[in-house]
């Protein structure tokens, strides 16, 4: 089952929900970046939190980002995301192992620790949109649900999971997130607190073989779920050549000339997706003659 996200509504447009099912974009993500499995946990969180806030925008060009920075070891994680579905996303130190929590599970908090988390929404103003909460659990999921009360005044709720097979392969990875609208009933709000207090894990729901709607119909079924649209997503890098080049000519003629004066290929590596572009002497001097 290829990977997409869906996006409906219930209680007559008092909830408004999403749901994505995301195993192979965070297996991407683990085999680009060779995750160890908190960090893939970590990122593949982010990734699935980071994809269902990037539909929630409406332009094709609006661009979502999305920084962790805590004092743990793991160090930080960054995840952008666009309006049709491509994410990516990378960690500081992806190779970060730490014995399972006190529930048995990645010990994702602690590999976070105390920080901060930013959103970055470029939505083609003059500047973009910046929110910035503090980590209240560096769980991802806590952090999002904080993040939409604080910053955007939306009461909502965020449920993030990734699941992980002993031989360090993605096994399940999803989540869902639910948001109250404006004027939204006392008893709705009650009745879905209700629901999701018996929900302890979305990968388990995953794992028993739930796709995205199934799992809203599990959580809204009772509340008139309506099903708007699905959207396909992917770990997707836009880094190239041209790009790469473009950069290098940013530097600075004076950069540049160094380079060359090395006498050697230089190697350029994307954060992203850890694709390597080698550059050679003969192409820094033709990036010469383009700087200015």
């Amino acid at each position: 089952m290829s990977d997409y996200i869906i996006r409906a509504t219930a209680a007559g447009g008092q909830v408004r929900a999403f749901a994505a099912t995301t195993r192979d974009t965070v297996e991407a993500a683990r085999a680009a970046h060779n995750l160890s499995p908190v960090a893939a946990a970590a990122l593949g969180r982010l990734l699935t939190g980071g994809a269902m806030m990037g539909v929630m925008m409406k332009g094709e060009e609006d661009l979502l980002t999305i920084k962790i920075e805590g004092d743990g070891p793991i160090g930080g994680l960054t995840v952008t995301a666009d309006s049709r579905g491509n994410v990516k996303g990378y960690v500081f130190h992806p190779e970060v192992m730490l014995p399972p929590n006190d529930k048995g599970k990645l010990d994702v908090g602690g590999a976070l620790g105390v920080g901060v988390l930013t959103v970055i929404k470029d939505m083609g103003m003059k500047e973009p949109y910046v929110g910035q909460t503090i980590l209240v659990t560096g769980e991802i999921g806590d952090d999002l649900t904080y993040y939409f009360a604080t910053s955007e005044q939306t009461p909502s709720s965020v449920a993030l999971g990734v699941l992980m097979n002993r031989e360090n392969t993605v096994r399940q990875a999803g989540g869902f997130i639910l948001q109250m609208m404006p004027g939204a009933s006392e008893d709705v709000i009650a009745g879905l607190e209700r629901r999701l207090a018996q929900i302890h894990s979305v990968t388990k729901l995953l794992d028993e073989g739930r796709t995205p709607e199934s799992i809203l119909e599990y959580v809204l079924g009772e509340y008139g779920l309506e099903i708007l649209d699905r959207t396909d997503m992917r770990f997707y890098c836009n880094c190239s050549k041209e790009r790469i080049e473009k950069a290098l000519i940013s530097v600075g003629k004076k950069e540049l000339q160094a380079m060359i004066d090395d006498g050697k290929t230089i190697e350029v590596n994307c954060h992203f997706c850890s694709k390597h572009y080698p550059v050679t002497v003969d192409e820094l001097k033709d990036l010469l003659k383009r700087a200015r």
